[in-house]
């Protein structure tokens, strides 16, 4: 899957930070062991799922000892089953022991991620829903969760708050109506998508007359969500929001609306059971 030069910096860093907690000023029980060792070892999930973090499990061997070597048996977005051997790694034992947390950690939680994402995906198959995340994100891993959501096979909504617009109640009370900071939002960043939050059919009849480009429907009702989208076909895209979950994802998707954004899918997160063994060869 190509990743972009700003997530492969993100990966970087990411992965230093994570080391350097875990690791601090040295791995003192990796030390019991001859320097000399070279071993064999492989991770293999214990659940199924789908697989994400082949660039973060890289990056953690990279940084930890360029003498690693990781043989992939699996990519990113692939399906996995229990028991499946998913990579395999060759290198001095301390280091393989010493990268045996952190890169399992990365593994376990993307994974996760990414299998939430399916899950979401197939409840909505047979719609024109278009499936995305939110920024309710484990912080410092938005751009690693982000990344897991694509590999489920989602999109993404805005990164952060400087990417796009989304207006909600409390933007436009400050600015005093929809109108109001939709020409203000334009006039600062007239490239930037804009999207407002509305919470009833008349508010987005405002939206609409603003001319944005999104209108999110929060927590609106089945019927209210079918009137939404008859009133906004031809105007505006809709995004439906709140309160979505496994149970009512399908019903929503069904009511013609473009996109359903879902929480659930970085916040709530179950990591994927994977371990690493030792080997012999």
């Amino acid at each position: 899957m190509h990743e972009t030069h700003e997530l492969l910096a993100s990966i970087k860093t990411t992965v230093s930070q994570a080391l350097a907690e875990d690791v601090g000023t040295g791995d003192i029980t990796a030390e019991l062991i001859d320097s000399d060792t070279i071993t064999d070892a492989e991770v293999v999930t214990r659940e199924a799922g789908v697989f994400c973090g082949q660039p973060y499990v890289d990056e953690v061997c990279a940084q930890i000892d360029d003498a690693i070597e990781v043989h992939w048996q699996v990519a990113d977005g692939d399906e996995i089953v229990p028991d499946q051997v998913l990579f395999e790694m060759q290198g001095p034992a301390r280091s393989l022991l010493t990268a045996e947390r952190t890169l399992l950690n990365f593994a376990q939680l993307l994974s996760g991620t990414a299998s939430k994402t399916r899950q979401y995906l197939r409840l909505i198959e047979d719609t024109d829903a278009e499936l995305l995340d939110t920024r309710k994100t484990i912080p410092g891993l938005r751009a690693a969760q982000k990344y897991a959501v694509r590999c489920g096979g989602a999109s993404n909504h805005r990164m952060g708050l400087y990417d796009a617009y989304l207006i909600k109640d409390n933007h436009i009370a400050a600015a005093g109506s929809i109108a109001a900071v939709v020409r203000q939002a334009r006039a600062l960043h007239s490239d930037r998508p804009i999207e407002v939050e509305v919470e009833d059919l008349d508010e987005l009849d405002q939206a609409i007359d603003a001319g944005v480009d999104v209108a999110l429907i929060d927590n609106f009702s089945l019927s209210d969500s079918a009137k939404a989208v008859a009133k906004a076909q031809g105007k505006v895209k809709l995004e439906a929001s709140g309160g979505i979950d496994e149970l009512n994802i399908t019903e929503i998707a069904r009511t013609g609306v473009d996109y359903i954004s879902v929480g659930e899918l970085t916040k709530n997160v179950q990591p994927i059971d994977l371990s690493m063994r030792l080997v012999d060869r």
